[in-house]
């Protein structure tokens, strides 16, 4: 049968053959033909393939993600029934549990594998957490991934974090925290430490009437108040009123802990600011972990009930004072059973001790000598860069953010005290600035020291604009009191010298030299460069302080060159860079970054971290021009027609300083005063050459204000503690109006 079947076959194609040969062309005359004729050529058959979307790369971009905390990138990324089965937030909160129990503080991983169909993938990776408590933690774990409209969606599972989790598993780690370390001044004695602490306030219903003045005395000497003060605080508010007053150790309040009669003394537990404070602006406070820092500080290895350093020393050496926790990481079970311990470091390290720079005594008149104004003080070494006193008020006491003292608080921001105006503020530097433009006119070689000028009291060298020497304005005072312009700080100065122009801080001698820079020889930024090489304009690097920049630009025009010349317009400074250039005048030029911080103290061993001078640059001045300059500063303090020398009386014939007063317009109130100068004193006495600026906001006159706080601190160094009472008042009383009764006051 299957023989006659392919006969058959075999005489059908001979008869289609057949039929087709000799036809070449048309389709008549053959059915055969017609049937399967066509006019256009059929094209080839093409095979398409189309490839599966690339699995290693999805899974390395979820990775990356995830490295970044980007649980939105993430989440996205889900197939559409990982989506269903957990929202964002907590598929989030499962992420940033698990990284910050474990202490992540980074990630790495690498692709291993992968298994690919069009439908479904596989990719295999390996995943390490370099965790701050535990080590590291490695693992390998497959990805199942879904083709979703050509793009690869990951099937998501809590054993994508770590196989561990799978099953509803969570870690656990059981911390070891040390006590937060102490700070030091650098003779040894606390300025921050934990301490069993008594909150000091009086219940005003039970004040036994005749014991009041010795109460209000005994709780003045021991919390820094005027006892009036205390007097008038029980007066205005009344019977029946709890008035906190400030916070002490046992042996500092022995006595008046057990006094009664109104005065309540509670204890607690507490890191306490001695002395409400000692240069909190610079020393900073800790508070409890905020919600923003929360995960970051969870993965460096704190449980997040501690309390950190917000600000100054506290945030710098957070490291050094937190110590190293321990930890023990385990698995456990939805029931809280432990399954597995992953990893330990049980044994906490313990925190280190900071000594920092700060003289004890020095810190203490700095601190009451601006107590009562908005201003600051800076006092450092001129050899080295070491700040033995740096003080802002209004001050703060940082005691006041325990919530577990009773007399907590918030900090009354009025005049923001939180402000560390030495190394924030930002100030007009007046006519302190005038060292600056005397040293540019110098180097420009355009002024000697001998360089005369006629000082009036108009400056008429701009078109259209009249501008006025401080004398000037002495004298319109006196007419106004009905008296006569007599007096030297009243009479215009006359013919002086570049030297006498800036021991009398001749106005219009500067103008003109700003003026004649700015117009010619190409030298109308001269002044700005100068500035800049002071150091002015940016940060000192004092590290461990937050401070800012200040500001120096060029001056636009011809209103700008002479506004600049004298410190005002747009200059803007802080203290702290204006001490670190007066330092750098005293010492012969060497520009020495600040430093607050003496050593990093272990428990046990050598310190880690010691005081080193550091030399950051020069000044650009030429040793006769830098000596000059020391000469003119030295003629402001001596000369008797300096315009410090009034209110230095007394004291100049003991010891030898220079300086120069500034009275910087504010734009806003009263001017500002300055007074920036140095001694020069220490072959005489031993102790190291000192740079001192005061800065009083919005109050007055340099010489009547800045110039006695300079004083103050110059007494405290040589003596101990200030010697003369300033016309303002005794340091750390509240100031009243000076009435000066002669001498010169500076512009």
């Amino acid at each position: 049968m299957k023989g006659i079947r392919w006969i058959n076959i075999i005489l059908a194609l001979a008869f289609l053959s057949s039929c087709g040969s000799g036809q070449t062309g048309g389709t008549g005359g053959n059915p055969i033909n017609n049937l399967f004729a066509t006019s256009t050529p059929l094209p080839t058959a093409q095979v398409r393939i189309t490839p599966a979307p690339d699995a290693q790369a999805a899974v390395t971009k979820y990775l990356e993600a995830m490295q970044k905390d980007d649980y939105t990138g993430m989440y996205d990324m889900l197939t559409r029934s990982s989506r269903d089965a957990i929202t964002l937030e907590d598929f989030s909160k499962r992420y940033k549990n698990a990284l910050n129990e474990m202490s992540a503080a980074s990630l790495e991983f690498s692709i291993l594998s992968s298994l690919l169909s069009p439908t479904n993938a596989q990719v295999a990776y390996r995943i390490t957490y370099h965790t701050t408590l535990v080590g590291d933690i490695q693992r390998d774990i497959p990805m199942n991934l879904v083709n979703e409209e050509s793009v690869w969606k990951v099937q998501w599972e809590d054993g994508l974090i770590l196989p561990e989790l799978i099953g509803g598993n969570q870690l656990a780690m059981e911390y070891s925290v040390p006590a937060r370390g102490d700070i030091y001044n650098k003779d040894g004695q606390p300025v921050v430490s934990q301490a069993d602490v008594f909150a000091i306030g009086i219940q005003t219903e039970e004040i036994d009437p005749n014991n009041r003045s010795g109460m209000t005395a005994a709780i003045g000497r021991l919390c820094g108040y005027d006892p009036k003060f205390i007097e008038d605080q029980i007066d205005l508010n009344g019977p029946g009123w709890y008035l906190p007053m400030c916070e002490a150790t046992r042996e500092e309040a022995q006595g008046i802990i057990t006094m009664g009669g109104g005065v309540v003394a509670t204890e607690y537990k507490s890191r306490y600011y001695f002395g409400t404070g000692i240069a909190p602006q610079s020393v900073g406070y800790t508070l409890s972990i905020s919600p923003e820092q929360y995960d970051a500080y969870r993965r460096l290895g704190y449980n997040g009930t501690e309390r950190i350093g917000q600000t100054g020393v506290e945030r710098w050496a957070e490291d050094y004072l937190a110590g190293q926790h321990g930890g023990i990481l385990r698995v456990v079970g939805p029931t809280g059973q432990i399954i597995s311990t992953l990893g330990q470091q049980s044994e906490p390290k313990p925190a280190d001790s900071v000594y920092l720079t700060l003289d004890g005594n020095m810190q203490k008149y700095a601190q009451q000598a601006i107590e009562y104004f908005r201003g600051a003080i800076v006092v450092m070494e001129v050899d080295t860069g070491r700040i033995l006193a740096i003080a802002s008020g209004p001050d703060f006491d940082p005691n006041f953010f325990d919530p577990a003292n009773p007399n907590n608080s918030s900090v009354n921001d009025f005049n923001e005290p939180l402000l560390n105006r030495a190394t924030q503020g930002q100030y007009p530097l007046g006519s302190v600035f005038k060292i600056i433009t005397f040293a540019a006119a110098l180097e420009s070689g355009l002024y000697l020291k001998e360089t005369p000028y006629d000082c009036q009291y108009d400056f008429t060298e701009l078109e259209d604009v009249v501008l006025h020497d401080w004398t000037w304005q002495h004298c319109q005072d006196a007419i106004a009191a009905g008296e006569a312009c007599n007096d030297s700080t009243e009479k215009p100065s006359g013919l002086l010298t570049l030297q006498e122009g800036l021991m009398r801080s001749c106005n219009p001698y500067f103008w003109h030299i700003g003026l004649d820079l700015f117009r010619n020889w190409d030298r109308g930024g001269d002044i700005a460069k100068m500035a800049r090489a002071f150091g002015l304009g940016s940060r000192t690097g004092i590290e461990q302080v937050e401070e800012a920049t200040g500001q120096i630009l060029e001056p636009a025009g011809e209103i700008d060159a002479v506004n600049q010349a004298i410190g005002q317009g747009d200059v803007q400074v802080t203290p702290l860079q204006v001490a670190r250039f007066i330092a750098a005048i005293a010492n012969g030029g060497t520009l020495y970054r600040p430093q607050i911080v003496e050593k990093i103290q272990p428990i046990d061993g050598d310190p880690v971290l010691v005081f080193k001078p550091e030399a950051q640059g020069t000044l650009l001045l030429r040793t006769d021009n830098l000596t000059t300059l020391q000469e003119a500063l030295f003629m402001v303090t001596n000369n008797p027609r300096g315009t410090a020398r009034f209110n230095l009386r007394g004291f100049i014939e003991q010891f030898d300083v220079a300086g120069k007063t500034g009275t910087a317009e504010s734009g806003n109130g009263k001017s500002h005063a300055w007074f920036a100068g140095y001694t020069m004193n220490e072959a005489n006495t031993g102790l190291p050459d000192i740079a001192i600026v005061a800065i009083v906001e919005n109050i007055g006159e340099g010489s009547e204000y800045a110039v006695p706080i300079f004083r103050a601190m110059a007494e405290t160094y040589y003596y101990g503690s200030p010697q003369s009472v300033p016309s303002f008042g005794p340091i750390g009383f509240p100031p009243y109006t000076p009435t000066p009764f002669g001498g010169v006051v500076a512009p």
